[in-house]
């Protein structure tokens, strides 16, 4: 009995000593849309709510480090997760998929709203805010993640988007579920991509971690080659931080795949940066979601498409890249070149370890497939 006290006094003040380090508080954070998900130190979850602009710091205790050398592999995800919810595989929609580096255990948001889905110019986080967080272990085991009475933090976005404004083109939509469109920890902050109520819209926020200091906020703008004009409106799809010639990036990709970097140093507090478009990989596709990799030595990035194949390309042609790109292109690409890999249906992307990295894929049978990538087999 003594040995049982004394154990869990010392669990309770790792806990308390764990919280404190990160400025959290235990209770149930009111959490309106999972829309966008990251990992960052310790097996902290980032979970950014476009709808609340809010992101909240999860700690779920999910820190133990586990070495997996395996890959997982689910024929059929949405039926999985539909057993657990109580519906069917055909009402399932995921929103989003992040890879916990330390445990490696792996969680989706979700909702219920698959069978809504009409168009392929539609989005999840536009046809319903996503509710429920769940969790796949190594083993292959799902669970429904509790997010009441747990240990958080949260920071405000300032200055998102209204929740009222009406999307230019899709109708109904509402501009607030992009106030969110990606987000990414690195190097001791959160860098938050989405639509502001600034002059100009599509924004980067920046905040340290633990949320002390307020958040700082940079408007963007990117020449877009194939539709041959400055855009200041149109928010990051997808993006990375990534070191290039010495100096943190961020690469990023946008709404018919313009691909754009910015130096990190410039996104500071109330500024207008302009970034550095490097190619056009296609248009009529949103850049569904983008990973860095090595494998047998190489650094290389992987993006998924909604219309587009799976990409690769090098980020030392990034690098080598001279002048960018300012004026309308001819034909259909331009700027650094990538490679087509197969994986047609690819959706969600995180590396799961050095062998695989995990992605959700639609198969020919209409199944959404969870798939291990060989990292070896997309090098070459």
């Amino acid at each position: 009995m003594r040995k049982n006290l004394l154990t869990s006094t010392l669990l309770l003040g790792v806990v308390c000593l764990f919280a404190t380090d990160f400025q959290m508080k235990k209770g149930t954070p009111e959490i309106q849309s999972i829309s966008k998900l990251a990992f960052g130190d310790q097996g902290i979850l980032f979970l950014g709510d476009a709808i609340s602009a809010k992101v909240f710091a999860l700690d779920l205790g999910d820190e133990e480090q586990l070495s997996v050398d395996k890959g997982i592999n689910i024929g059929d995800l949405e039926g999985e997760i539909g057993s657990i919810l109580g519906t069917s595989a055909e009402n399932v929609l995921i929103h989003d998929m992040a890879v916990n580096p330390r445990s490696k255990n792996v969680y989706f948001s979700v909702s219920r709203a698959r069978a809504e889905w009409a168009s392929r110019w539609q989005l999840p986080n536009e046809l319903a805010h996503a509710d429920v967080l769940i969790r796949l272990s190594p083993g292959g085991d799902f669970d429904l993640v509790d997010l009441e009475n747990i240990l958080f933090s949260e920071m405000n976005l300032p200055n998102p988007v209204g929740s009222d404004q009406e999307h230019r083109w899709k109708k109904g939509v509402k501009l607030r579920v992009d106030a969110i469109t990606d987000l990414s920890y690195h190097a001791g902050k959160i860098y938050v991509a989405g639509l502001s109520n600034e002059e100009f819209a599509a924004s980067m926020w920046v905040a340290p971690f633990p949320f002390e200091k307020e958040v700082e906020i940079s408007t963007l703008e990117i020449f877009h080659g194939a539709h041959g004009e400055y855009e200041t409106h149109a928010p990051i799809r997808t993006f990375i931080p990534y070191e290039l010639n010495q100096a943190s990036h961020i690469i990023a990709a946008y709404l018919c795949t313009p691909l754009v970097t910015f130096e990190l140093d410039k996104l500071t507090d109330q500024d207008h940066i302009k970034g550095k478009t490097v190619a056009e990989f296609g248009s009529g596709n949103y850049p569904i979601d983008m990973v860095a990799y090595e494998s047998n030595g190489k650094k290389l990035i992987l993006m998924s498409n909604s219309a587009l194949p799976l990409m690769v390309f090098d980020p030392k042609e990034v690098e080598a890249y001279e002048g960018e790109i300012t004026t309308e292109v001819e034909g259909y690409l331009a700027g650094i070149p990538y490679t087509p890999k197969s994986g047609s249906g690819t959706q969600q992307l995180d590396n799961f370890n050095e062998k695989y990295i995990l992605a959700t894929q639609r198969l020919p049978s209409g199944k959404l497939a969870l798939a291990s990538l060989p990292k070896e087999r997309l090098t070459q």
